[in-house]
């Protein structure tokens, strides 16, 4: 069946009729095709790849984004870059040395220059170990002789082998064994000690008491008892000690002597052991 279409002349119309089908099988082609879209298309976010994974898919798939470069190689480089350390990508200056010819500079050996003064003494050091003994020198020559000597001595000891009883106030004790008396300062037969210099001198008395007797001595300075030495009776005789330190000019004496009392005076001696003692010696001179 024709039928005339205005500016076109005729139409058939079962052409017109499959027109409208074709139209309306395109139209849900096209409606079943936006249902079946993938999400990336429909504007759901997914995760992007990274650099390598893009190069891998560029590579492997040959498919890429339409942001990824073209040329495969530069995708690799720009993904080793991100993964290395920034300390690597600085550039490294290198290091300098100059160098100098010594050789060249140096000039000949000038003159000696002046002697500097001295600086301080320093600290002295610790004093060292004692060193060997030497070898045993030359004897040298005798010197001049000397002043002539002053006679600066004198001692005596002197001793009593025999027993004394006093038969008076006051008695001397006499002494009958001498054991130094170098000089004669001491008077054996008087029984006193004559002092040659002026100084000081040192004397030492000492006797065995009898038993059941008193025993009282006294060490005289010329007339004057100086010391005394005492032992009260008992039942047995007791070895007594006295001493004294005098200051004498010459001539001065110094004697023992026996004092009696109510009681009967009494040393001990015999005729084997010595028991009475008397001594004296210069300790100092008045002029040194």
């Amino acid at each position: 069946m024709w039928q005339k279409l205005p500016g076109s002349g005729f139409q058939d119309t079962a052409s017109r009729s499959c027109t409208t089908v074709a139209m309306g099988i395109a139209a849900l082609g096209l409606l079943w095709a936006l249902l079946l879209l993938p999400p990336s298309v429909s504007g759901i976010p997914t995760e992007e790849p990274t650099a390598g994974e893009a190069v891998a898919l560029s590579s492997s798939g040959n498919c890429r984004r339409c942001c990824d470069s073209e040329d495969p190689l530069v995708l690799a480089d720009a993904a080793d870059a991100s993964s290395a350390s920034p300390s690597t990508l600085q550039y490294v200056l290198p290091e300098v040395r100059p160098y100098i010819n010594i050789t060249i500079l140096k000039g000949d050996k000038g003159d000696r220059g002046l002697l500097g003064t001295p600086g301080k003494l320093g600290r002295e050091g610790p004093r060292g170990e004692r060193g060997p003994q030497g070898t045993k020198g030359a004897k040298g020559q005798a010197g001049s002789p000397g002043g002539p000597c002053q006679r600066r001595f004198s001692a005596f000891s002197v001793g009593r082998k025999t027993a004394l009883h006093s038969s008076e106030g006051f008695q001397p004790l006499l002494f009958d064994t001498v054991f130094v008396n170098p000089d004669g300062h001491f008077d054996l037969a008087a029984g006193h000690f004559i002092a040659p210099l002026r100084g000081l001198y040192f004397f030492s008395l000492n006797v065995h008491s009898w038993n059941f007797k008193e025993t009282y001595v006294h060490v005289v300075h010329n007339e004057e008892a100086a010391v005394i030495l005492y032992a009260q009776p008992s039942d047995r005789s007791i070895m007594q000690s006295q001493s004294v330190m005098l200051a004498l000019a010459p001539g001065d004496r110094v004697w023992a002597r026996l004092f009696k009392r109510e009681r009967e005076n009494a040393v001990y001696s015999d005729d084997i052991d010595t028991y009475i003692t008397f001594s004296g010696h210069l300790i100092k001179p008045e002029d040194d």
